[in-house]
């Protein structure tokens, strides 16, 4: 060991310290990866560590960073102290590295890490509080250590919310960037200032690390941004004079998602929001109207008019027997409704408290992508249940009354969408 000359940065030391929790984010280029790798070998041949190298998807071992170690005991001329297997880095005093993701983790098969001295989550900005909430109570052993390399992506991940803006007492974490990596090349250098004269809004977060409040490539990341920098997402109570209508995306094993919008003048307030699934209609009905909101139309889109076939009866019929009034709104294309959200966004406000779920859906609603790199229609995912909701608002708002009795008629016809008294 005394022999041994390694090239680390200064900010290493922290690595070397004892923290239950270390936290190291940062840019493109900072060298995170490589110094963390050197010092759990340092530390794996000071002494026999168990040492569980993760991520939130690995699905095979070239997903992991098992080469990264195993180049790094090359490079660093520990090869008289390791074995390096398939699948397994052992060492010749007891230490192991395993390598597992931990998506298909459950709280039962994660109990075999239990033993482990140390656990480095790479690209950890990617695992998400399920995952968190199945690791962390099984690393219990005394003096067991969680590390985590992350290139930010967005301000509400899981990860950076849990372990950078509330931090625990006994963490240490650090943002490391460009400057501060030794091994920092021109190429990498003429990379950066490519992006930053190519793609300024993205430079912050690709090579100084951070975190975006819309996701890269989001359907509304421009419209989304506004709704902040305007200061349109605060509290925004919902007015006991004024209607409260409803939107729905409708569905069952995938999500219900349901906004409530009031109109006053050309405003559109978006006052609250629910999102579930595997749940009846009359449970959200039940839930809904324990809300003290004055209540106007629940709009749900075309195929509310469609018969279920356990039942014989469509969900419009159901909501009207419920006593709901009901409006069906107008089938219309993906990009046709993408459009009329766009035209509404500059007009809405969003309470801050009661539509998080609504606006991460909008921050994250994103396109596919072709093969070729061409974008297409909409990604569904977990979040396009939450902005397929807000698209159907596109197409409903200009026809929601703010009052029961005083209302005007309104004509959109570049919208398709017809008159309403």
């Amino acid at each position: 060991m005394s022999d041994l000359q390694v090239s680390l940065p200064e900010w290493h030391r922290g690595l070397m310290e004892r923290h239950r929790y270390k936290t190291l984010w940062g840019g493109r280029g900072s060298g995170k990866s490589w110094t963390v790798a050197r010092c759990l070998l340092l530390t794996a041949i000071a002494g026999p560590t168990r040492v569980l190298c993760t991520r939130e998807v690995q699905e095979s071992i070239k997903d992991s960073v098992h080469r990264l170690l195993s180049d790094q005991i090359d490079v660093m001329g520990l090869g008289g102290h390791f074995e390096i297997t398939r699948d397994e880095i052992r060492g010749i005093n007891g230490s192991l590295f395993i390598f597992s993701g931990l998506a298909s983790q459950t709280v039962e098969s994660i109990k075999s890490f239990e033993g482990v001295d140390i656990v480095w989550c790479e690209e950890a900005q990617s695992i998400v509080k399920r995952s968190w909430d199945v690791l962390l109570p099984t690393i219990r052993k005394k003096d067991s250590e969680i590390w985590m390399t992350m290139n930010p992506r967005l301000e509400t991940d899981e990860t950076w919310v849990r372990f950078v803006e509330n931090s625990r007492p006994d963490s240490f974490v650090v943002n490391v960037n460009w400057r501060d990596n030794p091994w920092f090349s021109d190429v990498l250098n003429d990379e950066r200032l490519d992006t930053q004269r190519r793609d300024p809004d993205s430079y912050s977060n690709i090579w100084e690390g951070q975190p975006l409040r819309v996701a890269e490539g989001a359907i509304y990341r421009y419209e989304v941004d506004a709704l902040y920098l305007d200061g349109r997402v605060r509290s925004v109570p919902a007015d006991p004079i004024l209607l409260t209508h409803t939107v729905w995306d409708l569905g069952w094993n995938d999500s219900m998602s349901i906004a409530f919008v009031q109109r006053s003048s050309s405003e559109v307030r978006v006052v609250d929001y629910m999102e579930d699934k595997n749940k009846t209609l009359d449970w959200y009905i039940r839930e809904i109207e324990k809300k003290p909101y004055r209540w106007g139309t629940d709009f749900i889109p075309h195929d509310g008019k469609a018969k279920d076939f356990k039942t014989g009866k469509s969900t419009e019929e159901l909501l009207k027997q419920m006593g709901r009034d009901v409006k069906v709104l107008r089938a219309h294309s993906v990009e046709e409704s993408i459009r009329a959200a766009r035209i509404m966004f500059p007009r809405c406000y969003f309470d801050e408290r009661k539509t998080k779920r609504l606006l991460e859906c909008l921050k994250r609603y994103r396109r596919t992508v072709a093969k070729n790199g061409e974008p297409m229609g909409p990604l569904h995912d977990e979040f396009s249940h939450g902005a397929d909701c807000f698209r159907y608002l596109g197409q409903a708002v200009d026809i929601m009354r703010s009052d029961k009795e005083k209302s005007k008629p309104l004509h959109y016809p570049h919208l398709g969408i017809p008159g309403r008294a």
